[in-house]
């Protein structure tokens, strides 16, 4: 029997330890990334001849993105890298890919190790189509890969971790922050101190982002109720509304703003290797079924970091190794044991953390059912909310994917992953049944929109 065929897909935190530990045990992976280089989304890497310092562009985890950058460089003789490429879908044993020079590729594999990582989590706000708001991955995105900030006076607006540490990148960039208004009242994270004292050191990285922005003056407000995004078709966003707790109208100027309740992790791909997903309660969120080891219920394929549950990028890097080291032990390669049950407690005290997390910073259950009738829900069918209801109401569509039918929710150029999660709670909102009845949206190829009639396209 030759060498097995093994496939990476993600070169994050999880891919590049999950390569690591291959290329350890004497395999050369198919390592394949959408991205120009290794990094991920949180570890993104500057462009080539830009010159800012991992503590400019990293802060606290500047040592963990060295070091992942430093071992992936190292092994990249050892692996066959194929950045810039596209997995748009699985099929049984076999992958397609799209190459940045448009040549589609069928690769079989003997075990699939899938690192697809996450994005962001939105809910929609009235006015969140106008030209100016964003993400706060895009946000990210823009200052880390093109050095830019996306407006000149920006406003912050979600839940989680990530609103604070993209809000203090931008302050620390030179950007004017006007506010970071966060949803979630601030005695949740009082209550939720038991778990996220699972992580002391990661959440005193939390606290020292707060400080930062109150030092630098940018006003941080808790338990609000977004209003609406002001704005025109014209000149974009101007301003954004808020209810503070009491009922007070907060207004702030502004001509950008980055939103996000916490991640939502990339699962399309796991869905089109039929792996089986389960409903979690506390995140409100389907995900795929995994065991302490990394294996799904499909044979041979694997889930390493947030593309599997939203735990980190340092769970991430031991979820990736771990993931590795099973895959290797199902082929019949040698294993280190003792390795894998001290990743295994480390994922643990992540996942305490990360439940803590969804404790201190809930998605906004309630801003879904309040959402006004006209806004826009879909943002790439421009369907509204209220449109959304009326298909309840008129068709009985319950469930997501019967009303994704009936409405085209979830059926735009992002199928579904900045609006399908928001969807199903208007839908259970609105037909008053449990979130969970309502399902998930499934995923279809081409997970992204690629040319129609490409050559090499397989039928």
């Amino acid at each position: 029997m030759g060498e097995p065929r093994i496939i990476v897909v993600g070169a994050g935190p999880a891919g590049v330890r999950a390569a690591e530990a291959l290329v350890a045990a004497g395999i050369r992976p198919v390592i394949i990334d959408e991205a120009l280089r290794a990094g991920g989304q949180i570890y993104r890497r500057q462009p080539d001849g830009f010159v800012r310092n991992y503590a400019t562009l990293y802060g606290s985890e500047a040592a963990r993105a060295r070091g992942v950058h430093a071992t992936f460089d190292a092994i990249i003789p050892q692996v066959d890298y194929r950045p810039e490429t596209l997995v748009w879908h699985i099929f049984d044993d076999t992958i397609w890919t799209l190459g940045p020079d448009g040549r589609h590729e069928a690769i079989p594999f003997d075990a699939l190790i899938l690192c697809t990582g996450a994005t962001d989590r939105l809910m929609p706000v009235k006015g969140w189509h106008h030209a100016g708001a964003y993400s706060l991955g895009a946000a990210q995105i823009a200052l880390k890969a093109q050095a830019c900030a996306i407006g000149r006076e920006i406003v912050f607006l979600g839940a989680g971790p990530l609103l604070y540490l993209v809000a203090a990148q931008y302050v620390k960039a030179g950007a004017k922050v006007v506010a970071v208004l966060d949803t979630a009242p601030f005695s949740k994270r009082i209550a939720a101190l038991p778990w996220l004292l699972a992580q002391p050191g990661i959440l005193w990285d939390g606290l020292a982002l707060t400080l930062a922005l109150k030092k630098a003056g940018v006003a941080v407000h808790h338990g609000i109720e977004p209003v609406e995004i002001l704005g025109d078709r014209e000149d974009g966003v101007r301003g954004v509304t808020a209810r503070a707790p009491g009922g007070r109208t907060l207004h702030f100027a502004c001509d950008a703003i980055g939103m996000g309740y916490h991640l939502r992790p990339e699962t399309q791909l796991a869905d089109l290797a039929r792996c089986d997903f389960a409903f979690d309660a506390t995140s409100r969120q389907w995900i795929p079924r995994r065991d302490a080891g990394g294996r799904t219920s499909a044979k041979g394929v694997y889930l390493g970091g947030d593309g599997a549950q939203i735990l980190g990028a340092r769970s991430a890097e031991a979820s990736g190794r771990l993931a590795a080291l099973t895959a290797l032990g199902d082929l019949g390669l040698a294993t280190d044991g003792q390795e894998q049950a001290r990743l295994r407690k480390a994922i643990s005290r992540y996942a305490k953390f990360a439940k803590g997390l969804t404790k201190a910073f809930p998605w906004p259950i309630a801003q879904a059912a309040a959402l006004p009738d006209d806004a826009i829900l879909c943002r790439c069918e421009s369907i509204t909310a209220g449109e959304l209801r009326a298909i309840v109401n008129e068709t009985g569509a319950h469930e997501a994917n019967r009303a994704k039918a009936f409405s085209r929710v979830g059926m735009g150029r992002c199928q579904g992953r900045y609006c399908g999660l928001a969807a199903a709670e208007v839908i259970a909102a609105e037909a008053r049944v449990p979130i969970e009845t309502v399902g998930r949206l499934r995923g279809a190829a081409p997970v992204k929109p690629i040319a129609a009639g490409s050559a090499g396209t397989p039928a």
